[in-house]
């Protein structure tokens, strides 16, 4: 079954389960996100990425440049272990890292998460990968992907237990649309994501293709 195909399931489930007020809330603040125009202003294929430092879950310093070194790199930016969707898409990817490590590749997920929350993701879902903590969603802003909360979408989340601020350690309640980038040794962007609305994700298959790509073309 197709990444896509899972995150749908999972969103008609939820669907049955949330009052119909609040599932056309949540959808009202999906569609504004996505006619405000945000993924435009996303990095694209062609453009070089900055290079970052960010703790891991284990609070250890990786360097994008030093991934970079060795191959090529999968950037996948997700909302937090909270989000179902998020976990589907990390383990859908979690399924597939033998091939991408074959390519030679590294594969790194990254939210605002703290380390002790981005922490609790990866033993949750058993990753093998390097989960990021980017707090303060500075390097999401350098890719173009955050965006604010609503207000209305803020209570939403705060009745279904999900404070932000406890997850993220900061008051921001700010948070990257979804994205996954793959990056080429020379830190240009071969394949780009980035969508307003959380229930669609690259799609593993089309970033493996991108990786064969560019190993077939070094």
């Amino acid at each position: 079954m197709s990444l896509q195909k899972e995150l749908e399931e999972r969103f008609n489930m939820v669907s049955q389960k949330v009052p119909q007020d609040i599932l056309n809330t949540m959808l009202d603040v999906t569609r504004r996100l996505v006619e405000s125009g945000i993924a435009d202003n996303s990095l694209k294929v062609g453009d070089k990425v900055p290079d970052f430092n960010l703790p891991n879950a284990v609070g250890e310093e990786v360097r994008l440049k030093e991934l970079l070194d060795k191959g090529p790199v999968i950037l996948n930016f997700y909302r937090g272990g909270w989000c179902p969707y998020c976990n589907l898409e990390l383990n859908a990817y979690q399924k597939r890292l033998p091939e991408i490590n074959e390519l030679g590749a590294s594969l790194v997920a990254i939210s605002p998460q703290t380390p002790d929350n981005s922490l609790s993701t990866a033993e949750k879902n058993e990753l093998k990968f390097q989960v990021l903590s980017d707090v303060g969603n500075k390097v999401a802003n350098q890719f173009g992907l955050v965006f604010k909360v609503p207000s209305e979408l803020q209570e939403i989340y705060n009745n279904f237990g999900i404070t932000l601020p406890k997850f993220n350690g900061d008051e921001s309640w700010e948070l990257p649309m979804p994205g996954t980038y793959v990056i080429d040794k020379d830190g240009t962007v071969s394949y780009a994501f980035a969508d307003p609305d959380y229930t669609k994700r690259a799609e593993p298959d089309e970033v493996i293709a991108k990786l064969e790509e560019i190993t077939t073309n070094e």
